[in-house]
């Protein structure tokens, strides 16, 4: 019994659409940049087979940790996460009126939206641990030079974001008070700024957990914190107090990924 031709529809099955010359070109070069990478990269069976046995060696000499050293691990700790804070802190402030600059609709002046957009890809491009190898030939090593990486990796991050969340806020009341009279300045303010919180939110927190995390890679290059003690126990072959200093950083992570998720849940 046949079925139906509303039937036969429901049971069609969807076909994919013949590519066009340009897709199909898209799509091929997309694969030969992909292989191209690969083939590059020297990467390969043999040196992975060969390098087994070396991994092996060092990972059977990280167990079981040293906690000898677990005060001063806490306390080098301690002071990547302050690092981590007050540059995502000074970033987030600084990101603010950069992202007002950049955004469509509120810059003053396109040529100012231009520039201002041009500052934040400019921060966002050069990787963090370039910036700490430059503050740290500026100020010196320690944690002073690891603040101040941070916190142009963040206005980087953060800048981006904050503008495009203010230029996908609502324009209605963006444009109601402006027929009553109302400046740049209240127009931002009272109807872009209270529109964009969440995302601002949201963004804030996730540039804390960021943060964290790149803070400890740059005290590999002398910006202190939790990165200075893992570089000398690698170079030193002091593998089990790697280990423990491995283990504090992901116990680290985990804990400010946690409060971050539970706090974006009670806030947004």
């Amino acid at each position: 019994m046949s079925l139906p031709q509303t039937a036969r529809r429901t049971f069609a099955v969807d076909r994919f659409e013949r590519p066009s010359a340009i897709a199909f070109t898209g799509g091929f070069l997309a694969l030969a940049l992909v292989i191209w990478s690969f083939s590059g990269s020297e990467l390969s069976a043999e040196k992975l087979i060969r390098g087994i046995p070396y991994m092996g060696n060092i990972l059977t000499r990280m167990f079981p940790p040293d906690l000898s050293r677990s005060e001063q691990i806490f306390w080098s700790l301690a002071t990547t996460f302050q690092m981590a804070v007050s540059g995502c802190v000074l970033g987030l402030i600084l990101s603010f009126p950069l992202a007002i600059l950049a955004a469509d609709g509120l810059s003053p002046h396109p040529v100012v939206r231009v520039l201002a957009r041009g500052l934040i890809a400019f921060f966002r491009t050069v990787p963090d641990l370039i910036w700490a190898l430059f503050f740290v030939i500026a100020v010196g090593l320690g944690p002073a030079a690891g603040v101040l990486a941070l916190m142009i990796d963040t206005i980087g991050y953060a800048g981006r974001f904050f503008a495009e969340a203010m230029e996908e806020t609502d324009k209605g009341p963006r444009e109601a008070l402006s027929t009553i009279g109302a400046s740049k300045t209240g127009l931002i303010f009272s109807a872009v700024v209270p529109n964009a919180m969440p995302s601002f939110i949201a963004t804030s927190l996730f540039c804390v957990e960021k943060a964290t995390r790149a803070s400890v890679v740059l005290g590999l290059v002398g910006a202190g914190g939790i990165g200075v003690e893992l570089k000398v126990a690698f170079d030193l072959f002091d593998y089990d107090t790697a280990l423990t200093i491995i283990l504090a950083v992901f116990a680290l992570v985990v804990a400010v990924e946690q409060i971050g998720g539970w706090l974006r849940r009670r806030i947004i």
